[in-house]
């Protein structure tokens, strides 16, 4: 009995101090979600405060330009709200005295991530908050037994042509609440939880060649 109750204080002891370590380890993934940017298709308000004959309303181009008075053409896609502000500001000032500018995003596309594998259910998720790997995995009905949790790969978009790979260790988060194995999503992000182990991943690969690593089926769409 005296081995039972000491036992039993010891998980108590372990659980709390596992669910204090979650909370603050939780916190700064929040701070540094990343910002929406944007991206071709979207569309957004121009304003100037001062000169309101120039406003516009713009729609990003597939090549990720806008047309702007007195700018000329601005490449914004891959730009937070707050860069191409920025940009737009700046370059206008070389036509315009001071000016004020205000960007209004009107439509845009919906943050999604994607996990695919082996997972109960691969697919396509909004993201309506901020979202690690982990979660995601979860979101998509968790792994399957036959799932490699060791070597999660996860796919983020640089540019137009190049993927960044990083590869988690999300066995280790499950064991051991170890969150700097985690990390948190951004828009776009593919993760791929496979059944056997990948030999080699380069750090960047191009984006047409991550089809080498995936089968049709294991996106679920």
């Amino acid at each position: 009995m005296t081995r039972l109750i000491f036992l039993l204080t010891l998980l108590g002891a372990f659980t709390c101090s596992w669910a204090q370590s979650t909370r603050q380890s939780d916190e700064p993934h929040l701070v540094t979600r990343a910002r929406y940017k944007i991206q071709a298709g979207d569309k957004f308000d121009v304003s100037y405060r001062y000169t309101p004959e120039l406003n516009q309303a713009v729609t990003v181009e597939p090549d990720g330009f806008i047309n702007l008075d007195p700018a000329g053409a601005i490449k914004v896609s891959g730009l937070t709200l707050e860069q191409a502000t920025d940009l737009i500001t700046g370059l206008a000032g070389k036509h315009l005295h001071d000016p004020k500018v205000t960007l209004t995003l009107k439509e845009f596309h919906k943050p999604y991530y994607v996990v695919a594998g082996e997972v109960k259910h691969p697919g396509r998720f909004d993201m309506d908050q901020p979202t690690t790997a982990l979660q995601a995995v979860l979101t998509a009905g968790g792994m399957d037994t036959t799932a490699r949790s060791s070597q999660v790969i996860l796919f983020r978009r640089i540019n137009a042509d190049d993927d960044e790979v990083h590869v988690l260790d999300l066995h280790n988060v499950k064991k051991r609440s170890d969150l700097e194995h985690d990390i948190m999503l951004e828009p776009g992000d593919m993760l791929l939880i496979p059944r056997d182990r990948i030999a080699k991943m380069e750090r960047i690969i191009k984006a047409t060649n991550i089809g080498l690593y995936l089968n049709p089926a294991q996106l679920g769409f």
